[in-house]
């Protein structure tokens, strides 16, 4: 597979090669540049040589962000265990087999914290988590046009008291981890894609996970054609396709925690819980 990479920085866009060569984008801000009608091979037209690393910024300008809940059976197994109490384990029963899938909305500029970026959990929440995903881009002309990787930050007693309060679950102020780039394919990210997740406290590991995007019960199309049934964006959008990386109960993160999200050949994409 040949890919690129596409970075927001502080001084504009630059373009990584497999090589680890890099190019600076002249003259083209964030939402033009993505939304290339054929962005491989815009890409692949650039003189890549051995330019210096500018500083990563989020990559995202004008793009909403989305998400896909409940597309891997672990996770549907772990909203089922947080909802019993409360009676909404059906519904994620439910979804789980249903036609159409759960998709809800996560944020925006506003709300994303990128490489290195403090994200937050909330005050009023005693159970918190990441969720590591693999996210698509989808262009202006609704097509997946590249990848990046998400962190769904997720206040788990809040979405477990009641299904209805998922929107003060997962969206709040730096909950929408996003990064640490635009990866850019000549063709689908495989199957045997992994996902790994690593939490470090006091510089010890307090978890660690993995899984495959060939877990995931509903297919990245789907998902897209789901998304863009009914809404345009004319800039595109992001959309995390859920996880199956969930941290057993009792545990939660605290201050500090750091986070670390890969999936090659993207990277790494690594935020701190805000003190």
């Amino acid at each position: 597979m040949n890919y690129y990479k596409i970075y927001r920085v502080d001084s504009g866009i630059q373009i990584e090669n497999a090589s680890g060569q890099l190019t600076p984008v002249i003259s083209e801000n964030w939402d033009n540049c993505i939304n290339h009608d054929h962005l491989f091979q815009f890409c692949e037209k650039q003189s890549f040589t051995s330019n210096p690393r500018a500083s990563i910024q989020t990559p995202i300008d004008s793009q909403e962000i989305w998400a896909a809940g409940v597309t891997y059976l672990r996770s549907k197994v772990a909203r089922m265990e947080e909802s019993k109490e409360s009676g909404g384990d059906t519904f994620y029963d439910k979804v789980y087999d249903a036609e159409r899938p759960e998709i809800f909305y996560k944020g925006n500029k506003l709300r994303a914290i990128g490489q290195h970026g403090l994200v937050r959990i909330r005050k009023d929440s005693a159970w918190n988590v990441p969720e590591p995903e693999l996210t698509l881009f989808i262009n202006r002309q609704n097509q997946i046009a590249g990848y990046l990787i998400g962190n769904d930050m997720s206040s788990r007693d809040i979405e477990g008291e009641n299904p209805l309060y998922l929107p003060q679950a997962k969206v709040y102020d730096a909950s929408a981890g996003i990064g640490p780039c635009l990866l850019v394919t000549d063709k689908p990210l495989a199957p045997e894609t992994i996902i790994s997740m690593c939490i470090f406290r006091a510089q010890q590991e307090v978890f660690q996970g993995d899984t495959t995007i060939s877990q995931m019960k509903r297919s990245h199309t789907e998902l897209k054609d789901y998304l863009t049934r009914e809404m345009s964006f004319p800039q595109g959008a992001y959309l995390m396709t859920g996880t199956c990386i969930v941290p057993d109960p009792p545990f939660t993160l605290q201050a500090n925690d750091e986070i670390h999200i890969q999936i090659e050949p993207i990277g790494t994409l690594i935020q701190t819980v805000h003190p």
